[in-house]
């Protein structure tokens, strides 16, 4: 009896997640005494996915995001922005990968006064001497609709369009994640929650891997997941969150 032997089939190498955090630790001297703002942390971020950091105040929430974007360096453990570990690297490398592969969304708006608001989303990548997709440009403006906005300045635009400003230019490079810290705590509730769309829009139309710091329920609740910690601590995760839902997670936690 003829035997057919069976092909072998190879299936391409799997990306890893964005970003993958294992046994984080950050511990602070203060006045003799010291602090462990983040005390072994496991967590990982999926790739195209939004996803928010919660805890009460002092949990080490903000602390995590400092350490997954190169911003301040751990105690102990590792970070890994895809297969680059960012606590092997020199302060010069943390910056070009800051530079080329992070993007920053903060509470303040940090945009330059003097420059129109397309001169600042076009800035990092003239600072990088980085050609700039016209046709990205375009659709970045596009999402975050400033498209009637471009040419002025920030003391002609409203905070929620500053932030789209900064929103803009977080996410014209590409970069692998972006980071936004209290996006909306400037913001008046509705301006706040266009921004928060905008996020999450980017997430699902430009598979744009975004991670959010915030202490406000309703904010969380735009985005796939969002995990908590308590402590420096990583002691809850929820997939799919509604305003409630991360309520009752923070009530538990303040408990």
């Amino acid at each position: 009896m003829h035997q057919t032997s069976a092909s072998v089939r190879t299936d391409p190498p799997q990306e890893p997640p964005a970003v993958v955090v294992r046994a984080l630790t950050k511990v602070y001297s203060s006045g003799g005494s010291s602090v462990r703002a983040l005390d072994g942390v496991d967590v990982e971020f999926a790739r195209g996915a939004f996803t928010a950091i919660m805890g009460p105040s002092g949990s080490g929430k903000s602390t995590l995001m400092h350490c997954m974007a190169g911003l301040d360096t751990a105690t102990s453990g590792s970070v890994r922005l895809g297969r680059t570990d960012l606590t092997t690297l020199t302060d010069k490398q943390l910056t070009l990968l800051r530079r080329d592969r992070i993007g920053f969304v903060f509470q303040s708006f940090n945009l330059l006064p003097m420059l129109t608001a397309e001169q600042n989303i076009l800035l990092p990548a003239q600072i990088a001497r980085r050609r700039v997709d016209p046709e990205r440009l375009a659709h970045v403006v596009g999402v975050v609709g400033l498209d009637d906005r471009l040419d002025h300045l920030p003391s002609r635009l409203s905070g929620g369009q500053q932030q789209r400003v900064a929103v803009a230019r977080a996410l014209l490079g590409s970069p692998e994640v972006v980071y936004a810290d209290e996006p909306t705590g400037n913001l008046d509730s509705r301006t706040g929650a266009e921004i928060l769309a905008f996020l999450r829009d980017s997430a699902r139309t430009m598979e744009q891997t975004v991670v959010m710091v915030t202490h406000d329920p309703v904010a969380a609740s735009y985005a796939d997941r969002v995990v908590f910690l308590r402590d420096g601590r990583l002691v809850d995760d929820l997939a799919a969150p509604t305003a409630q839902t991360v309520l009752d997670r923070l009530v538990g936690l303040e408990a």
